[in-house]
């Protein structure tokens, strides 16, 4: 599970950014042409701090959402971070 980010001049800074957030994890990077899929098990996580550090201090995190074509996982944003973790069946769901 991971983001699938559109390709763009920032790109690299942005793996790089995962890479550095998730030192204990295996981040694997398919290069799909048009866009890179960013994948990890358990969990993959993002934050402001690491994304200026490679990108700049003007950079936003809510400037990566513009470069998200999709996603693996359920999603979690704050205002620090996001992450993707592997969907789970909440408990007292019904099909």
């Amino acid at each position: 599970m991971g983001p699938v980010l559109r390709m763009c001049d920032e790109v690299e800074s942005v793996i790089s950014a995962i890479r550095d957030d998730n030192p204990d994890s295996d981040i694997e990077v398919i290069d799909r042409g048009s866009y890179i899929r960013v994948q990890a098990p358990g969990r993959v996580r993002v934050t402001e701090t690491l994304l200026q550090r490679h990108l700049g201090p003007a950079f936003e995190l809510r400037s990566l959402q513009t470069m998200l074509s999709s996603f693996a996982g359920r999603i979690h944003t704050t205002s620090e971070e996001i992450s993707w973790e592997w969907a789970t069946k909440r408990e007292g769901a019904t099909r």
